[in-house]
């Protein structure tokens, strides 16, 4: 692929019912406000509610952060993240091909507080109707899935 970020549409022929759209950045800080600035442009054809939009850039500034800077130990490596959205549904995956952890062990304790790294997971879960954490130490790469429904069933 070339150049350091790329932006790939998926058709709906592709996948029916379904648009995706797909971002692949060098796992670097200053690409996170990329990433939120797809969803934004998202936001801005399916017309979210401020609440919710200020809800999803955290969720996935969480997710791609935690990528960012966990993944990789000298920074050299990419986090894709996937679009996908239904009539009724965003979803959000974020993979890298960094070190792998185990995201059943609880985060560290520093005194009487969670550390900055194990807050990111729980306000994802938090915000999403579904969640999903695929990783394992020891394994290259994680994948963090979330959805969320943007209308609530009748």
């Amino acid at each position: 692929m070339g150049g350091e970020a790329t932006l790939v549409e998926t058709t709906d022929e592709e996948r029916e019912g379904m648009r995706t759209v797909r971002l692949r950045v060098p796992a670097r800080a200053e690409y996170v406000a990329l990433a939120r600035l797809a969803l934004s442009g998202l936001a801005d054809i399916l017309t979210l509610p401020d609440e919710l939009l200020a809800d999803l850039k955290l969720a996935l500034t969480e997710a791609v952060s935690n990528s960012v800077r966990h993944a990789y130990a000298g920074g050299a490596g990419f986090v894709s993240i996937a679009y996908e959205l239904t009539g009724d549904a965003l979803a959000v995956e974020v993979v890298d091909d960094g070190k792998g952890f185990d995201p059943e062990r609880p985060p560290p304790l520093e005194g009487e507080e969670l550390t900055e790294g194990g807050l990111g997971i729980s306000i994802i879960r938090t915000i999403a109707d579904e969640f999903e954490l695929h990783s394992r130490p020891g394994v290259r790469g994680s994948r963090l899935r979330f959805v969320k429904r943007l209308r609530q069933p009748v």
